[in-house]
């Protein structure tokens, strides 16, 4: 198997960084995104590396959005990343990605995340182990159906060169992961979401992660101009801040991105930065039967075949 170019996948992320970041900038409108570029020597876990966080606050459209990338090594790999695949303890490792997560102000805007990442662990006489993983979901509070159709249907078309099954498969892997066990509910609408992949050797893994990276855009970016100008009161935004509190909820318990970036000793500040800026909890809240607000649990939290609909 050809050894990874990690050089061109750096080059890529920083575009993938950039352009996003542009994009989303225009459809904000009035704030831009503040630039952090920063090094960390090697501290107690061995582990140092460098990144550029990008984030953008109190914008006309964005209440808050990170996009982050960051490069680190260690000499040893945590246990987040090691709970699947044992084999790997010991081995030194390299870890570079974008991720984002974009908190806009109405309501009627879905929070969307996304991911694309690639992994390295070497170790002495033996050959390198690689792999690339990454993804996107959407959270709506206020579920739509022509936004979740568009989304899918965006992911659908970046996935159709690599296979008729790959949609289905990676969209099932999001369904099953961005699920909050705890609650017995997924995070939101779902999207894609693929890990471990090196199968299909470099250039053709590069090929999908890449694909993958430049739809998120495509897919959000009309949604955002579609709803910013919808007119909300107290209660939209009030339920927003309550289901914000299960995306809290899901970061903190099962994502492994921030699970691998705490547990490696990373950037706190960037680890977090896809934390919401306003957030509420309630005791044992239940939305009233027949409102919007229950639409979104009965209609929407769900697994459904939205590219087909």
């Amino acid at each position: 198997m050809p050894t990874p170019d990690i050089n061109a996948v750096k080059k890529y992320l920083l575009s993938l960084q950039d352009s996003i970041c542009s994009q989303l900038a225009d459809e904000d409108g009035k704030a831009d995104f503040i630039i952090d570029e920063w090094q960390r020597p090697e501290g107690g876990k061995g582990m140092k590396g460098s990144g550029r966080t990008r984030l953008l606050t109190d914008g006309a459209v964005i209440e808050q959005g990170g996009v982050n990338f960051s490069h680190v090594f260690g000499d040893n790999m945590p246990a987040s990343a090691t709970a699947h695949r044992p084999e790997l303890a010991g081995r030194s490792f390299q870890a570079m990605g974008v991720s984002l997560v974009i908190h806009p102000h109405n309501p009627y805007i879905p929070t969307s995340h996304a991911n694309v990442r690639f992994f390295i662990a070497e170790k002495e006489g033996a050959d390198p182990v690689w792999w690339f993983g990454g993804g996107y979901d959407l959270t709506p509070y206020y579920g739509n159906d022509e936004d979740c159709i568009h989304w899918h249907k965006t992911a659908q078309k970046a996935c159709e060169p690599f296979g008729e099954t790959r949609y289905t498969e990676h969209k099932k892997w999001c369904d099953d992961y961005f699920y909050l066990k705890h609650r017995d509910e997924p995070r939101g609408v779902g999207g894609l979401f693929f890990d471990d992949l090196n199968k299909e050797g470099f250039e053709q893994s590069f090929a999908y992660l890449q694909s993958v990276g430049d739809s998120y855009i495509e897919a959000y970016r009309p949604i955002i101009a579609k709803r910013k100008a919808s007119e909300y009161g107290e209660r939209q935004r009030d339920f927003q801040l309550y289901r914000r509190g299960r995306y809290v909820e899901f970061n903190l318990v099962y994502d492994r991105g921030t699970l691998f970036g705490l547990q490696s000793g990373g950037r706190t500040e960037s680890i977090l930065m896809s934390m919401p800026p306003l957030v509420k909890w309630r005791y044992d809240w239940q939305p009233e039967e027949g409102s919007e607000e229950a639409k979104l649990y009965n209609d929407y939290l769900r697994a459904r075949d939205w590219a087909h609909m």
